[in-house]
């Protein structure tokens, strides 16, 4: 039965692989994965509490540890573990089981990621997080100085939504240019 959890686990990650990869392949995808990256740098610059002005972001990289194609990842991995302790799903009754543990496998997920951040656990971690890394290295690209101003930009909305106003030096102007805007 464990054989079987981890070919039906192995079949799981090849497909969204496949799919990341395959999207990836897509020229309207290369700015949607610019704005991921701007995200993450964002996020850096942020956490290194800079103030969030789009060239404070070339410092960093578009790979983020915490991120949420990692979080996919590792629930993918972490539901094979999981589920290899389950058996093998015979029954309807035996998918149901298999189907409630659903948010126990993403609560798991959740905390290693949330582990992850912090500096004492990171070296013990990399062996889970370096697997997530590699994968936004297909779902993360170098974006332009435009595109990390929007994503600094939702991070001053969202820091306003729940009440936190950000400093004066964080809070640059937005200034679209281009098509549309």
């Amino acid at each position: 039965t464990n054989a079987f959890n981890l070919i039906d686990g192995a079949f799981r990650i090849a497909f969204f692989l496949a799919y990341i990869w395959g999207i990836s392949l897509w020229k309207d995808m290369r700015r949607i994965f610019q704005y991921h990256g701007a995200e993450h740098k964002s996020i850096y610059v942020f956490e290194a509490g800079l103030p969030l002005e789009p060239e404070q972001s070339k410092k960093f990289t578009t790979l983020h540890p915490r991120c949420g194609t990692s979080f996919l990842l590792l629930v993918m991995l972490t539901s094979i573990v999981v589920f290899s302790f389950l058996g093998r799903p015979e029954t309807l009754g035996d998918r149901l089981v298999r189907i409630a543990f659903v948010p126990v496998i993403a609560g798991i997920a959740y905390e290693l990621i949330k582990l992850s951040g912090k500096a004492a656990y990171q070296r013990w971690m990399m062996p889970l997080i370096l697997p997530g890394l590699w994968l936004q290295k297909i779902t993360t690209k170098e974006p332009t100085l435009d595109q990390v101003e929007v994503a600094m930009a939702a991070i001053n909305a969202c820091l306003a939504y729940e009440g936190d106003e950000a400093p004066a030096a964080r809070r640059p102007a937005l200034v679209l240019s281009g098509a549309g805007a």
